[in-house]
């Protein structure tokens, strides 16, 4: 009696590491995409943790765990809890991307920096010199990053500045006119709070101006909306997450 040698492919299990991620674009993307490309055997869960201190459970109690995305608030906190990082993620001191070894390594990877830079290179023109980053998460020093790549000049805008900060009540008419491009990597106005959106003066913003927001839920933040009312080219993070996202994959497979 012959037997089937032909062996089932092995699972494998990837995930997202966050907090409040009900919401998950990584999710969604990564299970079309498994079932587009016929991988079966491959699935991707939400990792909705409370604490940081949870994430040595979730590896102990996964089994096949190859790969895992992080996102707010553990894009720093994680990497106490990994063996190694890419040379990016240490550069930046933030990690989104982690991929697990056979043997239990983890290694850190960023690939919200490749994002950005890729979805926002399109849209500069000579006159984007400078730009303003909004907030001072992992997520803005992965932006900070891929602006010193495209030798593009940065600030950060703190609710709470340091020193070598500027705050939001200083941003006059005079020192807003010196930045062409203005960037949210805050979560606020991300849904369901769509009302909210950072304290800026947008009378200030102007055709000269590009206004990015890594939300993508909603698709128009409001941060968007009254910055296209005074006529600034602006975009949201969708393309940015596909961009880190493929890359991601790119990671977990190489």
């Amino acid at each position: 009696m012959k037997t089937d040698k032909t062996k089932k492919p092995k699972k494998k299990k990837f995930g997202l590491l966050g907090k409040n991620i009900s919401y998950s674009f990584s999710k969604k993307y990564f299970t079309e995409k498994f079932a587009k490309i016929n991988f079966t055997h491959y699935s991707y869960k939400n990792f909705d943790v409370e604490s940081i201190v949870q994430f040595p459970e979730i590896l102990a109690n996964t089994k096949n765990l190859k790969g895992l995305n992080v996102t707010i608030p553990y894009k720093e906190a994680v990497i106490p809890y990994l063996t190694k990082l890419s040379k990016n993620a240490k550069i930046i001191g933030a990690v989104n991307v982690i991929k697990i070894a056979k043997n239990g390594t983890l290694k850190g990877y960023n690939s919200d920096f490749y994002g950005f830079k890729k979805a926002l290179k399109p849209l500069l023109k000579k006159h984007h010199q400078r730009a303003l980053i909004l907030g001072t998460g992992g997520a803005s020093k992965a932006v900070a990053y891929a602006l010193r790549k495209l030798n593009i000049d940065y600030d950060f805008v703190s609710r709470n500045p340091s020193e070598y900060q500027l705050g939001y009540e200083e941003l006059t008419k005079e020192l807003f006119s010196e930045y062409q491009i203005i960037i949210n990597t805050t979560p606020v106005g991300t849904f369901p709070n769509i009302d909210e959106c950072p304290p800026l003066d947008y009378s200030l913003f102007t055709e000269n101006h590009i206004a990015f927001d890594l939300i993508y839920n909603p698709m128009e933040t409001k941060f968007l909306r009254l910055a296209k009312e005074q006529g600034a080219k602006t975009k949201n993070g969708y393309d940015m997450l596909v961009f880190q996202a493929e890359k991601a994959w790119e990671i977990w497979n190489k």
